[in-house]
């Protein structure tokens, strides 16, 4: 039998879930962007403001910043002087982070097509691996980590953002409720596609738990790990290091 994995609630074959995950966002590229605002009422953007000063990063590093397509991260990393790398497995998504790149006129990005899974850069690449928002996605979640150490340089580090499970109590029945029922709704009027907004957010709630993450970070290799929990666990940044 094949092998099957989570494609939001539904469980399909491991070979189609990544053309049916680039499906996901060929289609909603276009408005990521602001149905992110419209999702989190402008909140992706102080989260991502705490993540990037967690990775400090420095002028002349290298840096990865995985499923980083629309630019959102590469321009925060950037801005310190850091060498960015922005890699994502949709061409469309780095397509619309190009042209933001150009708005702004920056010039020293690097972009790149990608497969977090089987990454084409040589051992030992990076000073630091970013991704946001982008592991939940992978098929098999213990081979986007593998590649990650594998691409840091020794005492190199990595971060992820990425939605969690909120243990609040109130809080996340009332975020379960918004999730499943409006963000849908929000992605129908706002980018023309429900199903795919209803994928992302079931997504979510298939992705492991603050802690069962944090093991799988130090299973790929990675020591002192830790995760830092953003509103009760809705979101979190989880950290290890390569040495």
């Amino acid at each position: 039998m094949n092998e099957t994995v989570s494609f939001g609630y539904r469980e399909v074959d491991a070979s189609e879930k990544a053309g049916m995950v680039r499906q996901v966002f060929s289609g909603v590229a276009g408005s990521y962007d602001l149905m992110n605002d419209a999702m989190s009422f402008g909140a992706h953007r102080l989260w991502k403001d705490q993540f990037v000063a967690r990775v400090k990063p420095r002028a002349g590093e290298a840096i990865l910043d995985m499923a980083g397509g629309t630019g959102d991260i590469a321009f925060r990393l950037a801005k310190a002087g850091a060498a960015v790398t922005v890699a994502d497995i949709n061409p469309e998504m780095l397509a619309v982070g190009q042209q933001r790149a150009g708005k702004r006129q920056l010039s020293g990005l690097l972009w790149s097509e990608q497969n977090a899974e089987a990454l084409s850069f040589a051992d030992r690449s990076f000073d630091a691996y970013t991704i946001a928002f982008g592991i939940r996605n992978v098929t098999f979640i213990d081979k986007a980590l593998a590649e990650a150490h594998r691409v840091l340089n020794y005492g190199g580090r990595f971060f992820c953002l990425e939605f969690s499970t909120c243990v609040w109590p109130g809080f996340a029945e009332i975020y379960d409720a918004y999730s499943h029922r409006l963000v849908p709704k929000i992605g129908k009027a706002l980018a023309k596609d429900e199903e795919s907004y209803r994928y992302l957010i079931e997504s979510i709630r298939r992705f492991p738990p603050m802690p069962e993450f944090e093991r799988m970070i130090r299973a790929a290799g990675f020591a002192q790990t830790k995760v830092e929990p953003i509103l009760g666990g809705l979101v979190a940044i989880h950290s290890g290091w390569k040495v």
